[in-house]
């Protein structure tokens, strides 16, 4: 990568890689070392040449508009990764099912949801390579709601170049929870499209006293996740009826039943007791986040019930909203995933 007569300056090493500084107009003919990046505040931040581009006359105006009078040539060293190469590496060993990626970019590469779903982060693995030093992994949290084309990754490298073992050791990394899990650290799992009966308890719904809010709110929070409401009743503050209604969704083969009201500890607040009088499993009444601790969780023969606090009815994000996607993605929640939402679990 050198010019006919250019003069070079500067010597940088970086590990056993040499950088050797040349001016922008001896440069013509030589191949970028790295991308150049232009930025104009308030219009364009962006990758004004590519690694790879070789230079021409009519580059040297626009190279010293970004304020560049002199370019490095790169004598790489065996063992040495340029800044793309490590972090395209990283992103092909950690990529699981529905993600993609492109390009890389000064030295990163951004892992994108190839469909809406739930992201899979494993935090260990994230954790495990961020200490190797040189080399950052940022993502999302895991259990976090994608759209197609939303980014969940992006590695990056750190210097201009990094030692291939640093590389080596993330691929080691993916490749040990691959063969312990059986999948690769990061993916995005699919939401199943499920039909939920509703029920919604209260005297003075049932009664007509005052409109119902919660069939329409729950309705638009399924449809978000390309789920349905199949069905909805109601009941009044009547244990016994409850349950019985409970069982007819039950009976009707619905994938999700939710019962909505009366799940506070008023005493005359009955859900709570009538869910569990009707033979649910309960993973846990009441969750360590707001809004939503008085969430109710649980399975009954096999088939996930909720119990809706009010708060589903006017907060945008509730532990319901932490809970669905996971139910809708096909995970069978235990205690532990409750327990862990209190750190992060505050939206107020």
């Amino acid at each position: 990568m050198t010019g006919e007569g250019a003069g070079f300056g500067e010597v940088k090493r970086i590990g056993n890689t040499l950088l050797r500084e040349v001016k922008v107009e001896d440069a013509v003919g030589m191949t970028l070392a790295h991308d150049l990046t232009q930025i104009l505040p308030g219009q364009f931040k962006g990758r004004l040449f590519r690694k790879g581009h070789r230079v021409t006359l009519d580059d040297i105006p626009k190279l010293k508009d970004i304020g560049k009078e002199h370019l490095y040539v790169m004598e790489l060293a065996e063992g040495d990764l340029h800044e793309d190469d490590a972090a395209l590496r990283m992103a092909v060993a950690l990529a699981g099912e529905n993600l993609s990626f492109g390009e890389p970019h000064e030295g990163k590469v951004a892992l994108k949801a190839a469909i809406s779903g739930l992201a899979s982060i494993a935090k260990p693995v994230v954790d495990r390579i961020n200490a190797l030093g040189d080399i950052a992994l940022a993502t999302v949290l895991n259990h976090r709601v994608v759209r197609e084309g939303e980014s969940i990754a992006a590695t990056r490298a750190i210097p201009l170049i990094v030692p291939e073992e640093k590389v080596a050791e993330v691929e080691r990394i993916a490749a040990e929870y691959k063969e312990k899990e059986g999948k690769l650290p990061m993916s995005v799992r699919p939401m199943r499209k499920l039909r939920a009966g509703l029920l919604t308890t209260g005297s003075e719904v049932y009664h007509g006293r005052i409109q119902d809010k919660f069939g329409p709110a729950v309705v638009r929070k399924l449809a978000e996740y390309g789920s349905e409401v199949a069905e909805q009743r109601f009941a009044p503050d009547d244990r016994e009826t409850i349950a019985l209604h409970i069982h007819y969704f039950l009976e009707q083969g619905y994938d999700m039943i939710l019962v909505t009201g009366g799940m506070s500890v008023d005493p005359d607040d009955r859900t709570p007791g009538a869910i569990a009088d009707a033979g649910t499993d309960i993973v846990s009444y009441g969750t360590p986040m707001l809004p939503g601790s008085m969430l109710l969780f649980g399975y009954l023969r096999g088939i996930p019930i909720f119990g809706l606090p009010g708060c589903v009815m006017h907060d945008p994000y509730t532990s319901f909203d932490v809970l669905l996607p996971r139910v809708l993605a096909g995970d069978i929640l235990v205690r532990e995933d409750i327990v862990g939402m209190g750190y992060g679990g505050l939206h107020r």
